[in-house]
């Protein structure tokens, strides 16, 4: 068996990955900021990763975040990985990052980028959303009395464990470039989802739809964050939201 090394391995899907592979009999290695033995901030690199990578055959670089430092964090990895001679790099990205002007998206591309020139042995696999992601925003915005939602927009939530399942696939598998997309089952309307959370959560909240401006807005407005033909499992919001959500 291969011995793997997952990046943001105590995320929401890192742990997940983390799970399926150690299930599958691989040695797994787990690299977060806080887990020992290899707790490494891939943002500040150092002698902890080249530690973490050493006798690594793949590593599946989950780790991310929207406050910025992607970027760099890729580079540390790639250049680890390159000394230690890792055969296969996995990486996640979001379905869209090339058609949605968004900050994050952007940083995602620039990562999917650096991946792929990175002379290593890559996979790249694109998601939706995941259905935990939107009840942490609907709980944020549901704060206030009216909770504002960008007119016109949809989104197409995925299981985790869905996207999971898949990374652990093709991180035992040998590289395969660019693969297809992973979406959630539906393709439901921003307000659908909303009022699905406050129906599931008990909470009383007026829904109000307003129209935003700018680039990104409009890409998402057209659904440049969906994959409508890659639709995979059966997990619904609402079957997500009946065994997470309390009133």
């Amino acid at each position: 068996m291969s011995v793997i090394l997952v990046t943001g391995g105590t995320g929401t899907l890192g742990r997940l990955v983390v799970e399926r592979l150690r299930a599958g009999g691989h040695e797994v290695r787990v690299l977060s900021r806080h887990a020992e033995p290899y707790a490494v901030d891939l943002r500040e690199g150092g002698p902890g990763l080249d530690a973490a990578v050493t006798g690594v055959d793949t590593v599946v670089h989950c780790a991310s975040s929207p406050r910025g430092g992607d970027e760099r964090a890729a580079a540390h990895l790639i250049a680890a990985a390159r000394r230690a001679g890792v055969a296969h790099l996995v990486f996640i990205s979001i379905v869209g990052v090339d058609r949605v002007p968004y900050p994050y998206y952007r940083a995602k591309l620039a990562v999917e980028k650096q991946v792929a020139e990175s002379g290593l042995g890559w996979t790249v696999l694109r998601a939706t959303q995941f259905h935990d992601l939107l009840v942490q925003a609907f709980q944020v915005l549901a704060k206030v009395p009216v909770m504002l939602l960008p007119a016109r927009v949809s989104d197409q939530p995925v299981a985790v464990g869905k996207v999971a399942d898949r990374l652990a696939e093709l991180a035992v598998g040998a590289p395969a470039g660019r693969v297809d997309d992973v979406g959630g089952p539906e393709v439901r309307t921003a307000e659908s989802l909303a009022r699905a959370f406050l129906k599931a959560s008990g909470r009383r909240c007026a829904v109000v739809n307003v129209p935003l401006w700018g680039a990104a807005y409009r890409a998402f407005r057209s659904g440049g964050h969906l994959a409508p033909e890659r639709a995979v499992g059966k997990g619904t919001f609402e079957d997500y939201l009946a065994t997470r959500v309390r009133r």
